[in-house]
């Protein structure tokens, strides 16, 4: 039997603690074939999506997929987001969220379907163990530096508030 990803009960557990402290959550989405979103708003083959509670309408967060209604320039549409192509759920006020590493799905860049069998000439896939992500701990309260880790260094002007949110990916 195959393991089962944690991965879509994580999105379930962040979007949750994001309604509870009262932030607005939002999902970073990888768009292709399989996902239903209004085109005119993909940049670059993303998405980023609101998905709080004023925003949508009937939102499922299921282990395959997060279904819901929401609005776009006044116009209700259907939205469907497989798991694998959910990059990053977090709240829109903090950042603070999860970022997933990218999963390549039916829409594979090197023209192979990732479901199809692969040929017999093509070497093996790498063990998981060795090309999964790891988990580090994080430092919290005031053990840190004063300043907050993204600023670089130099710049005392304050963030800006307000225009469209940026996730930024820390490796």
């Amino acid at each position: 039997m195959s393991e089962i990803s944690t991965k879509p009960y994580m999105l379930r557990a962040i979007y949750e603690w994001c309604t509870d402290s009262g932030y607005t959550p939002y999902l970073a989405v990888k768009v292709d074939s399989r996902t239903t979103v209004p085109m005119e708003y993909v940049k670059k083959g993303e998405i980023v999506l609101n998905i709080s509670f004023g925003a949508t309408s009937g939102l499922k967060m299921d282990n395959d997929a997060v279904r819901f209604h929401a609005r776009f320039g006044g116009v209700s549409r259907e939205i469907y987001v497989p798991v694998d192509n959910v990059m990053a759920i977090y709240a829109n006020e903090n950042g603070q969220g999860m970022a997933f590493e990218p999963v390549l799905g039916n829409d594979d860049p090197h023209g192979q379907p990732t479901d199809s069998p692969a040929s017999t000439d093509a070497p093996p896939p790498p063990a998981p163990a060795a090309t999964g992500p790891t988990l580090s701990s994080v430092p919290t309260g005031n053990t840190g530096p004063t300043e907050p880790r993204d600023t670089p260094p130099g710049d005392d002007e304050p963030p800006k508030k307000g225009g469209r949110p940026t996730l930024t990916r820390i490796k």
